[in-house]
């Protein structure tokens, strides 16, 4: 069984999906893509992983929060879920490349493919896309905007973006 609720944040709502026991997608409601919601998905904002994730969300954005603990199963390919591990390992206030990450998994000749696996990534702010930047230090790609991504490095110190 698949849920899903809705709660807000300072940069907009967001809708968290869950299988039950863990946290599958966490989504700003107008970002590049974001699952339609399906007939036989319930709603349930009272499931333990959703209350944590909100809290944690909650307590991110007030900044008593740098890395979250809510269990989390998010789905895609092997190599999307080898990324995804890579950039909840970034800590807070730190950014890296979509090379650097390239060259973690291997291949500096794969920083595309790093990217794209950043852009679907489920779990916004949760596993931390935001932290990765373009060559040089450029704000680049982001699926729930350029803006929401300079914010969220705002909020962990980091403004030379």
């Amino acid at each position: 069984m698949i849920y899903c609720a809705s709660t807000p944040t300072p940069l907009g709502d967001m809708l968290l999906v869950s299988d039950e026991s863990h946290l599958c997608g966490a989504y700003f409601m107008d970002q590049k893509y974001i699952p339609r919601v399906a007939p036989h998905w319930r709603t349930d904002a009272d499931l333990p992983v959703m209350r944590q994730a909100r809290e944690e969300l909650d307590e991110f954005f007030r900044g008593q929060r740098r890395r979250f603990t809510v269990p989390v199963n998010p789905r895609g390919t092997a190599f999307q879920r080898r990324v995804w591990q890579l950039l909840a390992a970034i800590p807070y206030g730190v950014t890296v490349s979509y090379g650097d990450l390239a060259r973690q998994l291997g291949s500096a000749r794969h920083a595309r493919a790093v990217g794209s696996a950043t852009g679907r990534n489920p779990l916004s702010v949760i596993v931390p896309c935001h932290r990765v930047l373009g060559a040089g230090g450029s704000l680049t790609g982001y699926a729930g905007g350029l803006q929401r991504k300079r914010a969220l490095l705002c909020l962990e110190g980091i403004h030379q973006a």
